[in-house]
Order: C-alpha cells, then structure tokens, then sequence
C-alpha cells in the first residue's frame, strides 16, 4: 500500500489513456452482437432479431466476398514481402556508402513518404499515374495514346503494392540499419585479410548477420496478413478496379456505412478479427521459437 501510495500520480496520469481506450476499443465489442442479428437501428442492440449465424452462411454465399478476400490476401501478402526485402536491400547499399552527409540526405529523403498521409500521398500517386499526370505526358510527348492506370484493374494490386513500398521502405530500413551497427567490425577486417570483395563480405558477413532480424520481420508480419490497407485503397480505389483492387475493409465500409447492412458488415469485420488474432498469435508462438522474441 506504501508502494501505491508513492505511485499514484502516476495512475491518475495513466487515467485517461485508460478512459479512452475502455469509451473507443472495449465498450464497442459490444457491437460484435450485431454479428449474429437481423439488426435493427430501431429495436436497438439487445431487441433486434437473433438469427445465429445466418450472416455468416450468407456472407460465404456471396461471390462479392470471395473476391474481397482473395484480393486482401494477395495485396497484403505482396505488400509483407516487398516490405521486407526492398528495405533490407536499402539498408545494405546504405550501409555501404562512405560519405555520411550524402548518406544522411538519401536518408531524410527516403523516410520522408512514411510520414505523409495516404490522403496527400493518393494525391501524389494520381498526379503520377492519372490520365492527365506525369506518366501519361511523358507518353503523349512521343506520340502515344494515355491511359487509364488507375482504371486498370489488371496493373491495380501491383500499383498499391508498389505505392506502398515506396512509401515505407525508408523507415522500415532502419530496423535494418540498426541491427547493421550491432555487426562486429572485426568479421569485415578478417574478411577482407582473406581476399573476400564488397559483394563476398555482404553474402558472408552482412546477410547471416541480418538472418534473425528478416526472420522475426517476416513471422511477425503474419499478423498483417488480413490488413492490406484500407486508407490507401480507399483514396487510391474505383468501381471499375473492384475486382482486384477491393479488400475486405473497403467492402464492410460500403456494406455497413453506404449500403446499411450493418449485421453483414460486422460479420465480415468479426471474420477478419478472429482470423488476424489466430494469425498473430501463430506469429509470436513462431517468433519465440525461431528468433527467441517474447512480448511478456
């Protein structure tokens, strides 16, 4: 009681975090009711219909969804990949520059996309592809026709995979970075008393070094697996990219806020809660037995 009382400013201090976190993210589980309902805004929460899991069958039934969560998972799982390896290809290369006013501009440069909104960077991104943006003046400048990129369902998923590598691969290299300077300098000098070039000390000495560092990246991102961006598809997508550019967030949004079928949408939502915690769950079971990583 002692050790409380020396520490409760501390707890009314944490107090309305607390707050916050139980009125925005605990007391709206509740609405997961809504799941398993015919519900109806005027019979309100505890007096709509219960209807178990009918929502469910017929969410499956749709094609609608087939196609949403086909979609997610291969936006989501491009977008793991990519954002593992171009970020650590980054970091080796500018690990290997010399000059540090150089390296600390390419630097700035680089992390500069992370820290924009997708709002602007939807911005930027149409201003590139769209019918009249940079691409297409480039290609009216030797006589060709524009096109519709961003009405292309067939090059959508790799423009939203490619879009936000390069909008996170700045930061997401300094994990890398960091894991660089830990690299005993002594294995580069033995390296090369051994006659080993550039390219022999980063295949032999970086790589194995970074190993453990890409293999907990890669089995944490498992729990991303279902999340492949909603702000980004949201600014960036169109009916006529539906196909292969909607996912299951931008889907229960136009289910529940647009088309008002609010027991379907939360359904939807609940599926990819209940799968994104199976997968994380998996992630943190693998990351402590490959890479020896715990959260508590």
């Amino acid at each position: 009681m002692r050790k409380l009382g020396h520490q409760k400013h501390y707890y009314v201090m944490l107090l309305p975090g607390m707050v916050w976190l139980a009125l925005f993210n605990i007391v709206p589980m509740f609405g997961i009711l809504m799941a398993f309902q015919n519900f109806n805004p005027g019979a309100g929460l505890f007096k709509s219909e219960w209807v178990g899991l009918d929502n469910f069958t017929y969410m499956f039934q749709l094609n609608d969804s087939k196609t949403v969560i086909i979609n997610t998972f291969i936006i989501a799982i491009g977008k793991i990949a990519f954002n593992l390896l171009v970020p650590l290809v980054f970091a080796i290369l500018l690990n290997e520059l010399r000059g540090m006013r150089y390296k600390k501009l390419v630097q700035t440069v680089v992390y500069l996309p992370h820290f924009l909104s997708w709002v602007i960077m939807a911005t930027i991104v149409i201003g590139i592809f769209g019918y009249y943006g940079v691409i297409n003046t480039i290609i009216g400048m030797f006589g060709g026709d524009p096109k519709l990129f961003m009405a292309d369902a067939g090059i959508f998923r790799q423009l939203l995979i490619g879009t936000d590598v390069w909008k996170e691969f700045g930061f997401n290299a300094i994990i890398y970075l960091a894991a660089l300077t830990g690299v005993n300098l002594n294995l580069y000098e033995a390296a090369a008393i051994d006659g080993a070039n550039r390219w022999h000390m980063i295949r032999h000495v970086t790589l194995p070094a970074l190993s453990t560092t890409v293999v907990l990246l890669g089995v944490l991102s498992l729990g991303n697996v279902l999340n492949a961006g909603f702000d980004q598809v949201y600014n960036l997508y169109n009916p006529l990219v539906y196909s292969t550019g909607d996912i299951l967030d931008t889907w229960v949004y136009r289910l529940g806020l647009q088309n008002l079928q609010f027991s379907l949408a939360t359904a939807a939502g609940l599926f990819k809660s209940v799968i994104s915690f199976v997968l994380i769950f998996i992630s943190y079971r693998l990351a402590y037995r490959y890479a020896d990583y715990t959260v508590f």
